[in-house]
């Protein structure tokens, strides 16, 4: 599973996988793929460097990256605290009436939310990079459209690529005039924010739009015949994120989660705004269909509707809510029937990739060639 790319990087497979897990980004990047951290919980800078130390000194010697969630247009002089006073409070009793409904307990007093949405706040992001550069980190990847000039500046001079995830050839055609250096192609299927292509149209459609820049494919694949797939499609590497959630290495705090995603078909996730004002796929609850019933207020625009859940989010975890419990996964939910390490799914993505490319062969009258 060798491209330019991946040769360009020294990893075995041109398998890029996203995490918010120091354990599974460091196990990836192990077995010869390329582990990309997900920065956006850590708020606080001490406790990114504590991970980045961890993942630095247990990926083996072997190339990592960062993900980060920052707008390309800069807002001065807004914090949190501004951005919190434009929750309306019938969005607040709406969000306290769906717990109470469900039996769900508060924190207890002086506990804070551990999980908050502020990471994609443009000062927020700033110092994760501050921190960042102070590793060896290959690649810096961006969520949320192209990272602003002056970042993409600093990274270059490090000698870190700069991929921006794209839901659509227009978007990926943006991210090449703002001198980003490779796209991801997030396709429908995808978990977390994505658009509204899917990924088999999307991929050749972006490759062809920024045609030489090389591109991932992301979105419903998680099988070696999908990653040979992507790369017919055009793309010099797969990113994957949904597939490390039920590794052992991953760590969910909720076993109860696990058993859900366990369980979950490919149809039972939603694209929904419930988690941050943007529509992202996730598995459908009894929280996501409150938030998109047309009864009910409807969710907020991002980063409102963030902020707005966070303390219900991190209550619904903590109780391990099952109604309402849900997280961020794509379609490929379908495939993840049991947990396995994160060198196990590597090898079954390599041993499938082996596979599809023999029978492709084969078909093309290539075989033994």
């Amino acid at each position: 599973m060798q491209t330019e790319l991946s040769r360009k990087l020294g990893i075995e497979h041109a398998v890029f996988g996203f995490t918010p897990f120091p354990a599974v980004a460091a196990a990836i990047s192990r077995a010869g793929g390329f582990g990309v951290l997900g920065a956006v919980r850590y708020t606080a800078p001490d406790d990114l460097k504590r991970d980045l130390d961890w993942l630095d000194a247990h990926a083996g010697g072997r190339p990592y990256g960062l993900d980060v969630v920052m707008p390309a247009k800069k807002v001065e002089g807004v914090s949190e605290a501004d951005v919190e006073a434009m929750i309306p409070e019938a969005h607040r009793r709406f969000v306290e009436e769906t717990l109470a409904r469900y039996g769900v307990p508060g924190l207890a007093e002086g506990e804070a939310s551990g999980w908050r949405i502020t990471g994609w706040m443009e000062q927020v992001a700033r110092t994760q990079l501050d921190v960042a550069f102070g590793y060896p980190i290959r690649l810096l990847a961006n969520a949320l459209g192209s990272p602003p000039a002056d970042v993409v500046r600093r990274a270059h001079d490090r000698d870190v690529l700069v991929a921006a995830l794209a839901g659509s050839a227009r978007h990926a055609r943006k991210h090449q005039e703002a001198g980003i250096d490779l796209v991801v192609a997030q396709g429908y299927e995808a978990g977390g924010h994505t658009g509204e292509i899917a990924t088999m149209v999307l991929t050749p459609e972006v490759v062809e739009a920024v045609d030489p820049l090389p591109v991932l494919a992301a979105g419903g694949i998680g099988s070696g015949p999908q990653v040979a797939a992507a790369l017919s499609l055009g793309a010099q590497g797969v990113w994957l994120g949904s597939i490390w959630l039920t590794t052992t290495e991953a760590d969910l705090h909720s076993p109860a989660l696990t058993r859900k995603l366990l369980a979950a078909g490919s149809g039972d996730t939603v694209r929904s705004r419930a988690l941050t004002g943007k529509p992202a796929r996730q598995l459908r609850t009894e929280w996501t269909d409150a938030w998109d019933d047309p009864a009910g207020p409807g969710a907020l625009p991002m980063p409102l509707q963030g902020l707005l859940v966070a303390e219900a989010v991190s209550r619904i975890q903590k109780h391990e809510a099952e109604p309402l419990l849900g997280t961020p996964v794509g379609q490929i939910v379908g495939r993840m029937t049991c947990e396995r390490s994160v060198q196990a799914v590597l090898d079954d993505l390599t041993r499938g990739f082996e596979r599809a490319v023999d029978r492709i062969n084969r078909i093309a009258g290539r075989s033994g060639q």
